[in-house]
């Protein structure tokens, strides 16, 4: 058996697993929930072959739902303490461009939005090969506009938005972790840490 790498992606309302033995893909499992990821995930997890055991696990880091990130990386951590494994995180952002990329006759910029917090959206512009072109940003839906360098919109935000401009193509995508094999080389194995794309509502008491 080669090296395995269990990819994990609960930072949104779909809840997903992948496992994969070199570079390939063996076993996966996606589901749009909304909630519940907590009591979905393990056993997801678990009726992967080998019970999804690898030599690393892979993690959506975000940006998207504060609870769906920290049960993301809370699992992979404890699962990487459990099979003595390695850990890395992806964006949330860079796996949606990747998985419209795929979606297109030709490849082209593409401007990703995903639904954030308080009417906001989380953008990033990305270029036809997958990369940022810019950073992560939390906008209004009308500054998410003005903010957009491709007429082509992608993320759980992307039909919103399309619908407030007639020149827009949109694809509606959630990210899935049996896509992460589409990810853009730089993009692929990141540091296993939140990314929350937004400020915390909360401040602390001075």
């Amino acid at each position: 058996m080669g090296k395995r790498i269990l990819a994990i992606d609960t930072a949104t309302t779909a809840c997903s697993v992948a496992l994969f033995e070199n570079g390939k893909s063996i076993a996966h499992s996606y589901e749009e929930i909304g909630r519940g990821h907590a009591e979905k995930l393990v056993p997801m997890i678990a009726q992967l072959p080998g019970k999804g055991r690898a030599d690393q696990i892979m993690v959506n880091c975000g940006p998207g739902s504060f609870t769906g990130v920290r049960i993301g990386l809370s699992a992979a951590k404890a699962l990487t303490m459990a099979w003595h494994a390695e850990i890395s995180g992806y964006q949330c952002l860079h796996l949606v461009a990747a998985q419209a990329l795929v979606k297109m006759k030709q490849a082209a910029p593409i401007f990703v939005a995903m639904v954030g917090g308080h009417g906001e959206y989380f953008v990033q512009n990305f270029a036809s090969d997958g990369s940022a072109t810019d950073e992560l940003l939390s906008l209004s839906p009308e500054a998410a506009l003005r903010h957009a360098q491709s007429d082509v919109f992608a993320g759980s935000a992307a039909k919103p938005l399309a619908k407030l401009t007639k020149k827009a193509i949109f694809y509606s995508i959630l990210p899935d972790a049996a896509k992460t094999i589409l990810l853009n080389n730089n993009y692929e194995f990141l540091i296993a840490a939140p990314v929350y794309g937004r400020a915390p509502d909360a401040q602390p008491a001075h």
